[in-house]
């Protein structure tokens, strides 16, 4: 069979890599075509778009760079309709996504959405998109089931990729010399972003803890597809960084400051302690305020419906704030046994399943059908 896959960051990049590779386990002669990133090259070849050329966030970005939007848009269409595959699957990224999967119906082709848009977050009306061009969801959220059984799409929870990532991901000895960092002094892992714009907002309030923290280290783990050049305006002595080792620098952490998204989780299913924070453009977030209807950022939060990763956002992301929440989650700190206990139920919800092979299996039924 043939797969076109369209992942259009980081984080999806990743998801849909551990989604091909369980579809390698149920269809050993599949093809692939995609636009996506190095994760998934990893896996098979057939990357016709790296993300990083294409990554945008937040209203403001988006309207400014429109043209720009709509080219790939096009673009990307000519590229499924050249490859001609059996299905498109959508990987998060719902602007760009739900476009292609109306483009994809109306082209009489079979899709799937992994990673569902966050309806239950903001933009609900995109449910309706959801039920008019989508033939099957893949659920990655404990709570999701739940929510989506009002919308009129087939939708089935596979689990959690972090789960099985984190289950065999197994803390490397040497890691910490190789990359040229000090093995006998602890490390807080900053995870500032995965794009350009949000680094820039994120990372030097992050790096103003290491003169207040002088026993320890500051690791970045640097995103996926930029380069070690960008960076290094931030970089000095005290901090060091490495690119595509996310899961190591977890787990050589004594905690972390994490923004928003995604790597909240992918921290405490690590069990790492951690500040989660989020500062945007200006405008994006006072449009964001008024939109959003969930009453947290971090998926750890939203997963166990309180408080358990603190989030600051926006204004109260300052380094006086960002460094008394570090304080609390560091050993000894007030909150750090509490976290832990939070991390275990969390992971509790997940349960052990296989996502991205339930998720092949899935697929394979609806290619079946």
């Amino acid at each position: 069979m043939k797969y076109f896959l369209i992942a259009g960051e980081a984080s999806g990049d990743a998801l849909a890599a551990s989604l091909m590779a369980g579809i390698l386990k149920e269809d050993s002669e599949a093809s692939f075509a995609y636009w996506g990133g190095d994760a998934m090259q990893k896996i098979a070849p057939g990357l016709l778009q790296h993300y990083k050329d294409i990554t945008m966030m937040g209203f403001v970005e988006v309207l400014m760079r429109l043209r720009e939007v709509l080219g790939n848009l096009k673009r990307c269409q000519a590229d499924v309709l050249n490859f001609n595959p059996d299905i498109l699957i959508l990987v998060d990224y719902p602007g760009f996504n739900l476009r292609m999967a109306r483009f994809a119906k109306e082209n009489s082709f079979k899709t799937c959405y992994y990673i569902a848009p966050k309806i239950w977050a903001w933009n609900e009306k995109r449910g309706y998109k959801i039920e008019k061009y989508v033939d099957l969801l893949l659920l990655i959220f404990p709570f999701e089931p739940n929510y989506f059984r009002k919308w009129k799409v087939k939708s089935v929870y596979v689990g959690n990729p972090l789960v099985q990532q984190a289950k065999h991901t197994f803390k490397r000895p040497d890691f910490l010399s190789k990359i040229g960092a000090d093995p006998h002094k602890p490390i807080i892992a900053l995870l500032p972003g995965s794009r350009k714009q949000e680094i820039k907002r994120m990372l030097p309030t992050m790096l103003s803890l290491a003169e207040e923290l002088p026993s320890y280290q500051f690791l970045i783990a640097g995103a996926p597809g930029l380069d070690k050049s960008f960076y290094a305006q931030w970089l000095n002595s005290t901090v060091n960084i490495v690119f595509d080792e996310t899961a190591q620098v977890l787990k050589h952490a004594t905690a972390a400051v994490v923004c928003s998204g995604t790597a909240t989780l992918e921290t405490a299913i690590m069990n790492v302690p951690q500040v989660c924070a989020y500062a945007a453009h200006p405008i994006s977030y006072n449009i964001a305020i008024r939109v959003v209807k969930v009453k947290y950022v971090s998926l750890v939060n939203l997963n166990l419906d309180r408080l358990v990763v603190n989030e600051l956002i926006q204004k109260d992301y300052t380094k006086e704030k960002l460094l008394n929440e570090l304080i609390q989650v560091l050993p000894g700190g007030q909150k750090l046994e509490k976290m832990r206990q939070d991390y275990a139920e969390l992971k509790s919800l997940f349960g052990e399943e296989d996502a991205g092979l339930k998720g092949a299996k899935e697929i394979n039924k609806l290619l079946k059908a």
